[in-house]
């Protein structure tokens, strides 16, 4: 019996796939437990639909995400910070900050999680971070920081 699963089923299979399992396992599990749907061909495609609209809105975000990248790589972000002894800052910059003068400056929203500092900004000069913004895109932005 053909079925399409509508969510995730571990050794079986991913969500929307149409997939050949015995009449009882459909009928006694997944189809009582929702888990699938009877392959007609209403429901194929509703599925067909779906993963379309799946794969429409990831090369979406994608566009979007390399849209950004070019913006991010092409600018830079200046931090003007309080210095103490030997060009440190009171402080650091952190993923926080950048995050925030990344959306002030550019209309970019960044989630900080997403920025990777490979080593701690505590002195004045010149950096660049790394900018996750999607799956295989990543940006490397120019930080400045000088003293006030």
């Amino acid at each position: 019996m053909k079925v399409v699963l509508n969510q995730d089923v571990k050794g079986l299979g991913k969500k929307l796939q149409v997939i050949e399992v015995s009449e009882g396992y459909a009928r006694n599990f997944l189809l009582p437990k929702k888990l699938a749907v009877v392959a007609d061909n209403k429901n194929l495609n509703e599925a067909k639909g779906k993963i379309s609209s799946q794969k429409f809105k990831k090369q979406t975000e994608l566009e979007n995400a390399k849209e950004q990248k070019k913006i991010l790589e092409n600018g830079f972000i200046e931090f003007r910070h309080k210095v103490g002894e030997g060009s440190r800052l009171y402080g650091s910059v952190t993923e926080k900050d950048i995050a925030e003068k990344i959306k002030e400056k550019f209309d970019i929203e960044v989630n900080k999680k997403k920025i990777v500092i490979k080593d701690q900004i505590k002195n004045l000069g010149t950096y660049t971070v790394d900018i996750k913004l999607y799956e295989g895109v990543v940006a490397k932005l120019k930080i400045s920081v000088v003293g006030m």
